[in-house]
Protein backbone atom coordinates (compact mmCIF):
# COMPACT_ATOMS: atom_id res chain seq x y z
CA UNK A 1 0.00 0.00 0.00
CA UNK A 2 1.18 3.50 -1.31
CA UNK A 3 0.19 6.55 1.16
CA UNK A 4 1.03 10.53 -0.14
CA UNK A 5 0.89 12.40 2.68
CA UNK A 6 -0.70 15.89 2.43
CA UNK A 7 -0.12 18.62 4.52
CA UNK A 8 -3.11 19.11 6.62
CA UNK A 9 -3.55 23.17 6.19
CA UNK A 10 -3.86 22.64 2.60
CA UNK A 11 -7.36 22.71 2.25
CA UNK A 12 -10.02 24.83 1.22
CA UNK A 13 -13.78 24.35 0.68
CA UNK A 14 -14.41 26.12 -2.24
CA UNK A 15 -12.08 24.86 -4.20
CA UNK A 16 -13.67 21.09 -3.49
CA UNK A 17 -16.61 22.38 -4.85
CA UNK A 18 -15.96 19.47 -7.45
CA UNK A 19 -14.25 16.65 -7.37
CA UNK A 20 -12.02 14.50 -9.60
CA UNK A 21 -10.66 10.97 -9.59
CA UNK A 22 -8.99 9.07 -12.15
CA UNK A 23 -6.55 6.20 -12.34
CA UNK A 24 -2.46 6.14 -12.59
CA UNK A 25 0.15 5.35 -15.31
CA UNK A 26 -0.63 1.47 -14.34
CA UNK A 27 -4.74 1.33 -14.48
CA UNK A 28 -4.72 1.09 -10.95
CA UNK A 29 -7.69 3.54 -8.94
CA UNK A 30 -6.66 5.85 -6.63
CA UNK A 31 -9.48 5.33 -3.89
CA UNK A 32 -9.98 7.81 -1.02
CA UNK A 33 -10.58 6.30 2.74
CA UNK A 34 -11.87 8.15 5.71
CA UNK A 35 -10.26 10.83 6.88
CA UNK A 36 -10.03 14.73 8.75
CA UNK A 37 -9.42 17.10 5.74
CA UNK A 38 -10.05 17.82 2.28
CA UNK A 39 -6.84 18.96 1.07
CA UNK A 40 -7.02 21.03 -2.53
CA UNK A 41 -7.28 19.59 -5.80
CA UNK A 42 -4.34 21.76 -7.00
CA UNK A 43 -1.64 20.34 -4.06
CA UNK A 44 -2.45 16.88 -4.34
CA UNK A 45 -1.79 17.32 -8.08
CA UNK A 46 1.21 18.26 -7.31
CA UNK A 47 2.16 15.80 -4.40
CA UNK A 48 1.57 12.71 -7.10
CA UNK A 49 1.80 14.03 -10.02
CA UNK A 50 -0.17 15.25 -13.05
CA UNK A 51 -0.79 11.20 -14.39
CA UNK A 52 -2.01 9.82 -11.14
CA UNK A 53 -5.53 9.56 -9.97
CA UNK A 54 -6.17 11.47 -6.76
CA UNK A 55 -9.18 11.07 -4.16
CA UNK A 56 -8.49 13.39 -1.10
CA UNK A 57 -10.28 12.99 2.28
CA UNK A 58 -8.20 13.02 5.73
CA UNK A 59 -5.28 14.48 3.86
CA UNK A 60 -3.98 11.09 2.53
CA UNK A 61 -4.30 9.42 -1.16
CA UNK A 62 -4.34 5.88 -0.85
CA UNK A 63 -3.54 3.89 -3.70
CA UNK A 64 -5.75 0.57 -3.67
CA UNK A 65 -3.19 -2.79 -4.37
CA UNK A 66 -4.53 -4.76 -7.41
CA UNK A 67 -5.24 -7.90 -5.56
CA UNK A 68 -7.69 -5.64 -3.22
CA UNK A 69 -9.01 -3.61 -5.55
CA UNK A 70 -12.67 -5.43 -5.44
CA UNK A 71 -13.12 -4.92 -1.71
CA UNK A 72 -11.70 -1.64 -1.45
CA UNK A 73 -13.67 -0.19 -4.25
CA UNK A 74 -16.92 -1.48 -1.66
CA UNK A 75 -15.11 0.31 0.88
CA UNK A 76 -14.18 3.44 -0.23
CA UNK A 77 -16.32 6.43 0.60
CA UNK A 78 -15.43 9.91 0.25
CA UNK A 79 -16.54 11.58 3.74
CA UNK A 80 -19.50 13.80 3.19
CA UNK A 81 -21.04 10.94 1.06
CA UNK A 82 -18.30 11.20 -2.06
CA UNK A 83 -19.43 8.09 -4.26
CA UNK A 84 -16.21 6.86 -6.12
CA UNK A 85 -17.22 5.96 -9.48
CA UNK A 86 -15.93 2.06 -10.26
CA UNK A 87 -12.46 1.90 -11.61
CA UNK A 88 -13.20 0.33 -14.57
CA UNK A 89 -15.14 3.53 -15.77
CA UNK A 90 -12.22 5.08 -14.65
CA UNK A 91 -9.96 3.52 -17.37
CA UNK A 92 -12.72 4.17 -19.84
CA UNK A 93 -13.38 7.67 -19.08
CA UNK A 94 -10.08 8.93 -17.69
CA UNK A 95 -11.29 11.28 -15.41
CA UNK A 96 -15.21 12.24 -13.72
CA UNK A 97 -16.58 15.14 -11.56
CA UNK A 98 -18.72 14.08 -8.92
CA UNK A 99 -20.69 16.89 -7.77
CA UNK A 100 -21.16 17.51 -3.47
CA UNK A 101 -22.79 19.98 -1.09
CA UNK A 102 -20.24 21.96 0.36
CA UNK A 103 -21.25 22.63 3.78
CA UNK A 104 -21.55 18.89 4.23
CA UNK A 105 -18.14 18.40 3.26
CA UNK A 106 -17.37 21.33 5.76
CA UNK A 107 -19.47 19.38 8.55
CA UNK A 108 -17.77 16.30 8.11
CA UNK A 109 -14.55 17.93 8.04
CA UNK A 110 -15.33 19.22 11.03
CA UNK A 111 -16.49 16.17 13.05
CA UNK A 112 -13.08 14.31 11.42
CA UNK A 113 -11.25 16.73 13.54
CA UNK A 114 -12.90 16.45 16.36
CA UNK A 115 -12.62 12.35 16.16
CA UNK A 116 -8.88 12.74 15.01
CA UNK A 117 -8.21 14.47 18.82
CA UNK A 118 -9.67 11.44 20.41
CA UNK A 119 -8.91 8.33 18.18
CA UNK A 120 -5.41 7.34 18.39
CA UNK A 121 -5.97 5.55 14.70
CA UNK A 122 -7.09 6.22 11.13
CA UNK A 123 -8.87 4.84 8.33
CA UNK A 124 -6.23 3.21 6.39
CA UNK A 125 -3.78 2.96 9.22
CA UNK A 126 -2.27 -0.35 9.92
CA UNK A 127 -2.23 -1.58 13.19
CA UNK A 128 -0.52 -4.55 14.79
CA UNK A 129 -2.12 -6.23 18.11
CA UNK A 130 -3.15 -8.29 20.36
CA UNK A 131 -6.37 -9.80 20.15
CA UNK A 132 -7.64 -10.07 23.96
CA UNK A 133 -11.62 -10.50 23.68
CA UNK A 134 -14.44 -12.02 21.36
CA UNK A 135 -17.16 -9.66 21.12
CA UNK A 136 -20.68 -10.27 21.41
CA UNK A 137 -21.34 -10.86 17.70
CA UNK A 138 -17.60 -13.06 17.41
CA UNK A 139 -15.53 -10.40 16.45
CA UNK A 140 -12.07 -10.58 17.96
CA UNK A 141 -11.51 -7.52 20.26
CA UNK A 142 -8.06 -5.80 20.48
CA UNK A 143 -6.60 -3.08 22.11
CA UNK A 144 -4.21 0.34 20.55
CA UNK A 145 -3.17 2.41 23.06
CA UNK A 146 -6.19 1.76 24.92
CA UNK A 147 -8.73 2.20 21.56
CA UNK A 148 -10.57 -0.55 21.04
CA UNK A 149 -10.77 -2.32 17.82
CA UNK A 150 -12.81 -4.52 16.10
CA UNK A 151 -11.68 -7.27 13.96
CA UNK A 152 -13.31 -10.22 12.61
CA UNK A 153 -11.64 -13.53 11.83
CA UNK A 154 -9.42 -12.84 14.69
CA UNK A 155 -9.18 -14.91 18.07
CA UNK A 156 -8.61 -14.43 21.47
CA UNK A 157 -4.32 -14.55 22.40
CA UNK A 158 -3.79 -14.16 18.55
CA UNK A 159 -1.12 -11.13 17.79
CA UNK A 160 -2.65 -9.62 14.03
CA UNK A 161 -1.83 -7.04 11.86
CA UNK A 162 -4.98 -5.16 10.21
CA UNK A 163 -6.47 -2.26 8.48
CA UNK A 164 -8.42 0.14 10.13
CA UNK A 165 -11.81 1.04 7.84
CA UNK A 166 -13.97 2.67 9.84
CA UNK A 167 -12.83 5.15 13.13
CA UNK A 168 -16.02 5.93 15.77
CA UNK A 169 -16.26 7.98 18.48
CA UNK A 170 -15.26 4.91 21.34
CA UNK A 171 -14.08 2.30 18.84
CA UNK A 172 -12.81 1.42 15.10
CA UNK A 173 -13.42 -1.78 13.08
CA UNK A 174 -10.42 -3.05 10.84
CA UNK A 175 -9.97 -5.76 8.52
CA UNK A 176 -7.54 -8.69 9.12
CA UNK A 177 -4.55 -8.56 6.99
CA UNK A 178 -2.81 -11.36 8.54
CA UNK A 179 -2.38 -13.66 11.62
CA UNK A 180 1.37 -13.10 12.86
CA UNK A 181 1.34 -15.71 15.91
CA UNK A 182 -2.27 -17.76 15.63
CA UNK A 183 -4.23 -18.88 18.44
CA UNK A 184 -3.75 -23.07 18.93
CA UNK A 185 -7.34 -22.53 18.47
CA UNK A 186 -7.72 -21.88 15.15
CA UNK A 187 -9.27 -24.12 12.88
CA UNK A 188 -9.79 -24.12 8.81
CA UNK A 189 -13.03 -23.81 7.98
CA UNK A 190 -14.43 -26.88 6.43
CA UNK A 191 -17.12 -24.34 4.02
CA UNK A 192 -16.04 -23.18 0.76
CA UNK A 193 -18.14 -20.00 1.15
CA UNK A 194 -16.77 -18.84 4.51
CA UNK A 195 -16.89 -16.75 5.70
CA UNK A 196 -18.38 -14.39 2.45
CA UNK A 197 -21.69 -16.42 3.42
CA UNK A 198 -23.23 -14.53 6.49
CA UNK A 199 -24.52 -17.60 8.11
CA UNK A 200 -21.89 -18.61 10.33
CA UNK A 201 -19.06 -16.89 12.09
CA UNK A 202 -16.88 -19.03 13.87
CA UNK A 203 -15.69 -21.42 11.92
CA UNK A 204 -12.17 -20.01 12.02
CA UNK A 205 -12.49 -21.16 16.03
CA UNK A 206 -12.36 -24.95 17.15
CA UNK A 207 -15.41 -26.16 18.54
CA UNK A 208 -14.27 -26.66 21.61
CA UNK A 209 -13.15 -23.10 21.57
CA UNK A 210 -16.26 -21.83 20.28
CA UNK A 211 -17.76 -23.11 23.72
CA UNK A 212 -15.33 -21.70 25.96
CA UNK A 213 -15.97 -18.82 23.87
CA UNK A 214 -20.07 -18.47 24.55
CA UNK A 215 -19.63 -19.12 28.38
CA UNK A 216 -17.21 -16.30 28.34
CA UNK A 217 -19.72 -14.03 26.81
CA UNK A 218 -22.41 -15.61 29.31
CA UNK A 219 -19.90 -14.87 32.46
CA UNK A 220 -18.97 -11.53 30.66
CA UNK A 221 -22.63 -10.34 30.61
CA UNK A 222 -23.85 -11.00 33.95
CA UNK A 223 -20.83 -9.72 35.54
CA UNK A 224 -20.42 -6.51 33.90
CA UNK A 225 -24.20 -5.59 32.77
CA UNK A 226 -25.47 -7.66 35.46
CA UNK A 227 -23.54 -7.23 38.54
CA UNK A 228 -23.80 -10.46 39.70
CA UNK A 229 -20.45 -11.78 40.75
CA UNK A 230 -20.78 -14.59 42.26
CA UNK A 231 -23.32 -17.05 40.54
CA UNK A 232 -22.25 -20.23 39.23
CA UNK A 233 -22.14 -20.48 35.17
CA UNK A 234 -21.78 -24.32 34.43
CA UNK A 235 -19.47 -25.15 30.64
CA UNK A 236 -21.73 -24.85 28.13
CA UNK A 237 -23.37 -28.17 26.80
CA UNK A 238 -22.33 -29.00 23.05
CA UNK A 239 -23.22 -31.41 20.93
CA UNK A 240 -22.04 -34.56 20.22
CA UNK A 241 -22.11 -33.51 16.65
CA UNK A 242 -22.39 -29.97 15.73
CA UNK A 243 -23.42 -30.15 12.18
CA UNK A 244 -26.44 -30.57 10.15
CA UNK A 245 -28.50 -29.48 13.00
CA UNK A 246 -30.51 -27.35 11.54
CA UNK A 247 -34.35 -28.11 10.85
CA UNK A 248 -35.20 -25.31 8.59
CA UNK A 249 -33.24 -23.50 6.04
CA UNK A 250 -34.37 -19.79 4.91
CA UNK A 251 -33.09 -19.09 1.49
CA UNK A 252 -33.18 -15.69 -0.23
CA UNK A 253 -33.51 -15.68 -4.34
CA UNK A 254 -31.40 -14.11 -6.55
CA UNK A 255 -29.83 -13.66 -9.48
CA UNK A 256 -25.78 -14.47 -10.49
CA UNK A 257 -25.24 -14.96 -14.40
CA UNK A 258 -29.11 -13.31 -15.20
CA UNK A 259 -29.88 -17.11 -13.78
CA UNK A 260 -31.42 -17.61 -10.47
CA UNK A 261 -29.83 -18.57 -7.61
CA UNK A 262 -30.73 -19.23 -4.03
CA UNK A 263 -28.33 -18.96 -0.72
CA UNK A 264 -27.70 -16.79 1.48
CA UNK A 265 -26.92 -13.29 2.23
CA UNK A 266 -23.25 -11.85 2.16
CA UNK A 267 -22.53 -10.85 5.88
CA UNK A 268 -23.68 -7.31 6.30
CA UNK A 269 -25.95 -7.01 2.42
CA UNK A 270 -28.51 -8.70 0.85
CA UNK A 271 -26.20 -10.11 -1.77
CA UNK A 272 -27.45 -13.60 -1.97
CA UNK A 273 -23.93 -15.93 -2.25
CA UNK A 274 -25.42 -19.02 -4.42
CA UNK A 275 -25.28 -22.11 -1.82
CA UNK A 276 -25.11 -25.39 -3.58
CA UNK A 277 -24.96 -27.26 0.54
CA UNK A 278 -24.97 -25.86 3.98
CA UNK A 279 -23.32 -27.87 6.70
CA UNK A 280 -24.93 -26.74 9.05
CA UNK A 281 -28.62 -28.06 7.32
CA UNK A 282 -29.87 -31.56 6.88
CA UNK A 283 -28.60 -33.05 3.73
CA UNK A 284 -32.87 -33.74 2.88
CA UNK A 285 -33.28 -29.52 2.78
CA UNK A 286 -30.47 -29.24 0.74
CA UNK A 287 -31.75 -31.77 -1.79
CA UNK A 288 -35.23 -29.74 -2.07
CA UNK A 289 -33.86 -27.13 -1.91
CA UNK A 290 -31.65 -27.55 -5.16
CA UNK A 291 -35.03 -29.45 -7.27
CA UNK A 292 -36.94 -26.00 -6.05
CA UNK A 293 -34.53 -24.02 -7.91
CA UNK A 294 -34.35 -26.32 -10.94
CA UNK A 295 -38.30 -26.13 -11.48
CA UNK A 296 -37.54 -22.57 -10.70
CA UNK A 297 -36.16 -22.29 -13.80
CA UNK A 298 -38.17 -24.27 -16.07
CA UNK A 299 -41.39 -22.98 -15.05
CA UNK A 300 -39.72 -19.40 -15.55
CA UNK A 301 -40.52 -17.99 -12.03
CA UNK A 302 -38.95 -14.38 -12.02
CA UNK A 303 -37.08 -13.34 -8.98
CA UNK A 304 -38.66 -10.61 -6.95
CA UNK A 305 -36.02 -7.02 -6.93
CA UNK A 306 -36.12 -5.14 -3.56
CA UNK A 307 -36.00 -1.78 -5.76
CA UNK A 308 -38.32 -2.11 -7.94
CA UNK A 309 -40.98 -4.43 -5.95
CA UNK A 310 -40.99 -6.63 -9.55
CA UNK A 311 -40.92 -10.19 -9.89
CA UNK A 312 -42.33 -13.01 -8.24
CA UNK A 313 -40.23 -15.78 -6.09
CA UNK A 314 -38.54 -14.33 -2.63
CA UNK A 315 -37.73 -16.78 -0.44
CA UNK A 316 -37.83 -20.75 -0.06
CA UNK A 317 -37.97 -22.63 2.94
CA UNK A 318 -37.75 -25.54 3.91
CA UNK A 319 -39.07 -27.15 6.90
CA UNK A 320 -37.74 -31.10 7.67
CA UNK A 321 -39.19 -32.74 10.99
CA UNK A 322 -36.52 -35.09 12.40
CA UNK A 323 -38.51 -36.75 14.51
CA UNK A 324 -40.63 -37.98 11.90
CA UNK A 325 -38.74 -37.35 8.33
CA UNK A 326 -41.80 -35.54 6.77
CA UNK A 327 -40.63 -32.04 5.19
CA UNK A 328 -42.60 -28.73 4.31
CA UNK A 329 -41.84 -26.82 1.37
CA UNK A 330 -42.73 -22.93 1.35
CA UNK A 331 -42.22 -20.18 -1.31
CA UNK A 332 -42.53 -16.71 -0.53
CA UNK A 333 -44.27 -15.01 -2.93
CA UNK A 334 -44.56 -11.54 -4.48
CA UNK A 335 -48.36 -11.49 -4.68
CA UNK A 336 -50.79 -14.23 -5.14
CA UNK A 337 -50.72 -15.74 -8.50
CA UNK A 338 -48.60 -18.16 -9.73
CA UNK A 339 -47.49 -18.46 -13.59
CA UNK A 340 -49.77 -19.92 -15.98
CA UNK A 341 -51.75 -20.77 -13.17
CA UNK A 342 -48.84 -24.06 -12.52
CA UNK A 343 -48.89 -23.93 -8.74
CA UNK A 344 -50.21 -27.69 -8.28
CA UNK A 345 -48.10 -28.64 -10.83
CA UNK A 346 -45.19 -27.18 -9.00
CA UNK A 347 -45.97 -28.10 -6.09
CA UNK A 348 -46.62 -32.18 -7.38
CA UNK A 349 -43.37 -31.74 -8.78
CA UNK A 350 -41.29 -31.54 -5.67
CA UNK A 351 -43.00 -34.13 -3.95
CA UNK A 352 -42.28 -36.64 -6.67
CA UNK A 353 -38.81 -36.39 -6.33
CA UNK A 354 -38.92 -36.35 -2.60
CA UNK A 355 -41.46 -38.54 -1.27
CA UNK A 356 -40.62 -36.90 2.68
CA UNK A 357 -42.48 -34.15 1.32
CA UNK A 358 -45.77 -33.37 2.53
CA UNK A 359 -46.95 -29.87 2.18
CA UNK A 360 -46.38 -27.35 -0.39
CA UNK A 361 -47.02 -23.82 0.88
CA UNK A 362 -47.02 -19.98 -1.36
CA UNK A 363 -46.77 -17.98 1.62
CA UNK A 364 -47.57 -14.18 -0.18
CA UNK A 365 -45.22 -10.94 1.05
CA UNK A 366 -46.07 -7.70 -1.01
CA UNK A 367 -44.69 -5.49 1.38
CA UNK A 368 -41.58 -3.83 1.86
CA UNK A 369 -38.45 -4.21 4.34
CA UNK A 370 -36.65 -7.41 5.51
CA UNK A 371 -39.69 -9.59 6.89
CA UNK A 372 -40.11 -13.17 5.73
CA UNK A 373 -43.29 -14.52 6.20
CA UNK A 374 -46.45 -12.32 4.84
CA UNK A 375 -49.63 -12.97 6.82
CA UNK A 376 -51.69 -15.29 3.69
CA UNK A 377 -50.97 -18.82 2.96
CA UNK A 378 -52.30 -21.00 0.11
CA UNK A 379 -52.01 -24.68 -0.01
CA UNK A 380 -50.41 -25.72 -3.56
CA UNK A 381 -50.26 -29.54 -2.89
CA UNK A 382 -50.31 -32.04 -0.33
CA UNK A 383 -51.49 -30.72 4.01
CA UNK A 384 -51.09 -27.19 5.91
CA UNK A 385 -49.47 -28.59 8.58
CA UNK A 386 -46.45 -31.14 8.78
CA UNK A 387 -45.92 -32.92 12.28
CA UNK A 388 -42.86 -33.68 14.21
CA UNK A 389 -42.57 -35.71 17.56
CA UNK A 390 -39.65 -34.70 20.46
CA UNK A 391 -39.44 -36.86 23.96
CA UNK A 392 -42.54 -37.95 23.72
CA UNK A 393 -44.72 -35.14 22.07
CA UNK A 394 -46.11 -34.21 18.51
CA UNK A 395 -46.24 -30.89 17.12
CA UNK A 396 -48.00 -29.80 14.30
CA UNK A 397 -45.87 -27.45 12.34
CA UNK A 398 -47.52 -24.43 9.97
CA UNK A 399 -45.80 -22.40 7.43
CA UNK A 400 -45.71 -19.64 9.70
CA UNK A 401 -45.27 -20.88 13.33
CA UNK A 402 -42.06 -20.83 15.39
CA UNK A 403 -41.00 -24.16 16.01
CA UNK A 404 -37.00 -24.87 18.19
CA UNK A 405 -34.40 -25.39 15.00
CA UNK A 406 -32.24 -27.73 16.71
CA UNK A 407 -34.33 -30.04 17.89
CA UNK A 408 -31.30 -32.09 19.47
CA UNK A 409 -30.39 -29.32 21.76
CA UNK A 410 -34.01 -28.37 22.19
CA UNK A 411 -34.49 -31.37 24.02
CA UNK A 412 -31.41 -30.50 26.25
CA UNK A 413 -32.55 -26.97 26.77
CA UNK A 414 -36.14 -27.80 28.30
CA UNK A 415 -35.11 -30.96 30.18
CA UNK A 416 -32.96 -28.05 32.12
CA UNK A 417 -35.54 -25.96 32.32
CA UNK A 418 -37.86 -28.69 33.75
CA UNK A 419 -34.59 -29.50 36.15
CA UNK A 420 -34.66 -26.13 37.61
CA UNK A 421 -38.46 -25.66 37.43
CA UNK A 422 -38.67 -28.53 40.20
CA UNK A 423 -42.12 -29.42 39.58
CA UNK A 424 -44.13 -31.93 42.01
CA UNK A 425 -47.93 -31.77 40.16
CA UNK A 426 -48.96 -29.70 42.90
CA UNK A 427 -47.88 -26.39 40.90
CA UNK A 428 -49.67 -23.81 38.37
CA UNK A 429 -46.68 -22.64 36.12
CA UNK A 430 -46.49 -19.71 34.23
CA UNK A 431 -44.45 -19.79 31.03
CA UNK A 432 -44.21 -16.68 28.81
CA UNK A 433 -43.89 -15.95 25.86
CA UNK A 434 -44.93 -19.50 25.08
CA UNK A 435 -44.87 -19.40 21.32
CA UNK A 436 -46.80 -22.61 19.64
CA UNK A 437 -46.93 -24.41 23.43
CA UNK A 438 -43.50 -26.77 23.13
CA UNK A 439 -42.29 -25.61 26.41
CA UNK A 440 -45.53 -25.83 28.02
CA UNK A 441 -46.28 -29.10 26.97
CA UNK A 442 -43.02 -30.20 28.36
CA UNK A 443 -44.28 -28.32 31.63
CA UNK A 444 -47.90 -29.52 31.89
CA UNK A 445 -47.04 -33.38 32.09
CA UNK A 446 -45.09 -32.26 35.58
CA UNK A 447 -47.57 -29.93 36.57
CA UNK A 448 -51.05 -29.16 38.17
CA UNK A 449 -51.92 -26.60 35.22
CA UNK A 450 -49.62 -24.57 33.05
CA UNK A 451 -50.37 -20.62 31.77
CA UNK A 452 -49.25 -19.88 28.47
CA UNK A 453 -49.07 -16.50 27.00
CA UNK A 454 -48.02 -15.35 24.01
CA UNK A 455 -48.66 -12.52 21.84
CA UNK A 456 -49.33 -13.98 18.23
CA UNK A 457 -52.45 -14.93 17.59
CA UNK A 458 -51.43 -17.95 15.34
CA UNK A 459 -49.00 -19.26 17.70
CA UNK A 460 -51.24 -19.53 20.09
CA UNK A 461 -54.12 -21.27 18.17
CA UNK A 462 -51.07 -24.11 17.09
CA UNK A 463 -50.26 -24.17 20.62
CA UNK A 464 -54.03 -25.14 21.53
CA UNK A 465 -54.33 -27.73 18.67
CA UNK A 466 -50.53 -29.28 20.07
CA UNK A 467 -52.04 -29.58 23.23
CA UNK A 468 -55.59 -31.34 21.82
CA UNK A 469 -53.05 -33.95 19.72
CA UNK A 470 -51.09 -34.83 22.52
CA UNK A 471 -54.80 -34.72 24.85
CA UNK A 472 -53.13 -32.25 27.52
CA UNK A 473 -55.53 -30.46 29.56
CA UNK A 474 -54.56 -28.63 32.37
CA UNK A 475 -52.65 -26.46 29.55
CA UNK A 476 -54.64 -23.21 29.28
CA UNK A 477 -53.40 -20.66 26.73
CA UNK A 478 -54.05 -16.85 26.12
CA UNK A 479 -53.16 -14.14 23.67
CA UNK A 480 -51.86 -11.08 24.64
CA UNK A 481 -48.54 -9.30 25.37
CA UNK A 482 -47.19 -10.86 28.62
CA UNK A 483 -46.82 -7.40 29.94
CA UNK A 484 -50.47 -6.85 29.73
CA UNK A 485 -51.90 -10.54 30.61
CA UNK A 486 -50.04 -10.95 33.33
CA UNK A 487 -50.68 -7.93 35.73
CA UNK A 488 -54.22 -8.56 34.67
CA UNK A 489 -53.86 -12.04 36.02
CA UNK A 490 -52.34 -11.12 39.10
CA UNK A 491 -55.13 -8.52 39.68
CA UNK A 492 -57.14 -11.16 39.46
CA UNK A 493 -56.16 -13.11 42.08
CA UNK A 494 -54.26 -15.76 39.69
CA UNK A 495 -51.42 -16.95 41.48
CA UNK A 496 -48.06 -18.69 40.03
CA UNK A 497 -45.93 -21.13 41.89
CA UNK A 498 -42.82 -21.40 39.15
CA UNK A 499 -42.74 -18.85 36.28
CA UNK A 500 -40.78 -20.15 32.96
CA UNK A 501 -39.79 -16.81 30.93
CA UNK A 502 -38.85 -16.98 27.31
CA UNK A 503 -38.59 -13.85 25.83
CA UNK A 504 -37.87 -12.68 22.53
CA UNK A 505 -33.74 -10.92 22.10
CA UNK A 506 -35.32 -7.97 23.49
CA UNK A 507 -35.84 -9.64 27.00
CA UNK A 508 -38.53 -8.80 29.53
CA UNK A 509 -40.65 -5.89 30.04
CA UNK A 510 -40.08 -4.46 33.33
CA UNK A 511 -43.71 -4.84 33.80
CA UNK A 512 -43.67 -8.56 33.04
CA UNK A 513 -40.63 -8.50 36.18
CA UNK A 514 -42.93 -6.82 38.79
CA UNK A 515 -45.58 -8.25 38.42
CA UNK A 516 -43.48 -11.67 38.86
CA UNK A 517 -42.66 -10.61 42.01
CA UNK A 518 -45.52 -8.98 43.52
CA UNK A 519 -45.17 -7.64 46.40
CA UNK A 520 -41.25 -7.33 47.38
CA UNK A 521 -42.48 -7.65 51.64
CA UNK A 522 -44.88 -10.35 50.96
CA UNK A 523 -44.98 -13.71 49.70
CA UNK A 524 -47.26 -12.91 46.53
CA UNK A 525 -44.59 -13.54 44.08
CA UNK A 526 -43.73 -16.78 42.50
CA UNK A 527 -41.00 -19.05 44.49
CA UNK A 528 -38.64 -19.50 41.40
CA UNK A 529 -38.04 -18.44 37.73
CA UNK A 530 -36.47 -20.13 34.76
CA UNK A 531 -35.28 -17.60 32.68
CA UNK A 532 -34.24 -18.75 29.66
CA UNK A 533 -33.42 -16.42 27.03
CA UNK A 534 -30.92 -16.10 23.45
CA UNK A 535 -29.64 -12.28 23.89
CA UNK A 536 -26.71 -12.54 27.12
CA UNK A 537 -26.78 -9.03 27.42
CA UNK A 538 -30.80 -8.65 28.02
CA UNK A 539 -31.08 -11.39 30.07
CA UNK A 540 -28.12 -9.90 32.35
CA UNK A 541 -30.28 -6.78 32.48
CA UNK A 542 -33.19 -8.60 33.81
CA UNK A 543 -31.33 -10.71 36.32
CA UNK A 544 -30.45 -7.31 37.85
CA UNK A 545 -33.87 -6.18 38.15
CA UNK A 546 -34.84 -9.41 39.57
CA UNK A 547 -32.12 -9.60 42.35
CA UNK A 548 -33.43 -5.92 42.98
CA UNK A 549 -37.10 -7.50 43.42
CA UNK A 550 -36.13 -10.30 46.03
CA UNK A 551 -34.50 -13.28 44.08
CA UNK A 552 -31.50 -14.40 43.45
CA UNK A 553 -29.60 -15.58 40.61
CA UNK A 554 -28.64 -19.63 41.76
CA UNK A 555 -26.68 -21.11 39.03
CA UNK A 556 -26.94 -20.58 34.98
CA UNK A 557 -26.96 -23.70 32.47
CA UNK A 558 -25.46 -22.65 28.37
CA UNK A 559 -26.33 -24.10 26.04
CA UNK A 560 -25.11 -24.59 22.55
CA UNK A 561 -28.21 -23.96 20.07
CA UNK A 562 -26.64 -23.07 17.53
CA UNK A 563 -22.54 -24.40 16.56
CA UNK A 564 -20.77 -22.05 14.53
CA UNK A 565 -22.52 -19.06 15.02
CA UNK A 566 -21.96 -16.28 18.17
CA UNK A 567 -25.49 -17.17 19.58
CA UNK A 568 -25.63 -19.12 22.76
CA UNK A 569 -28.93 -20.00 24.75
CA UNK A 570 -29.21 -19.77 28.74
CA UNK A 571 -30.92 -21.76 30.96
CA UNK A 572 -30.91 -19.45 34.33
CA UNK A 573 -32.49 -20.63 38.22
CA UNK A 574 -33.35 -17.97 39.74
CA UNK A 575 -35.29 -18.38 43.26
CA UNK A 576 -37.25 -16.09 45.76
CA UNK A 577 -35.23 -14.48 48.95
CA UNK A 578 -37.11 -14.71 52.03
CA UNK A 579 -37.23 -11.32 53.53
Amino acid sequence: MHVWNVPDNYYDSDSCRQYSSSSDAQGETILSKEGCDFASASMVTQAVGKNAGWCTAGGHVLKALRGQRENMRKKAVVWGRIAMAKSDQHRQNGSRQVQYDAKAVADAGAQRRDLRVSAPVQVGQEVVMTIDGLSSTGDGVGRTRGFAVFVPGALVGEEIACTVECVKKNYARAILDRVITPSPERAEPMCDLYPSCGGCQLLHLSYEGQLAAKRQRVVDAVTRIGGLDDVKVHPVIGMADPWRYRNKVQHPVGTRDDELVTGCYMGGTHEVVPTEDCHIQHQASMAIIATVRRLAREFGLSVYDEASRQGMLRNVLVKYAYGTGKAMVVLVTNGAGFPGGRGVEFGARIAQDHPEVKSVIQNVNTARGSMVLGRKNIVLWGEETITDRMEGLAFRISATSFYQVNPIQTVTLYRKALEYARLDGTERVLDAYCGVGTLSLFLARAAREVYGIESVGEAVRDARANADLNRIDNARFIVGRVEDVLPRLVREGVTFDVAVVDPPRAGCDPAVLQALAGNKKSDAGVKRIVYVSCNPSTMARDLKVLDELGYIACEIQPVDMFPHTFHVETVVLMSRVKV
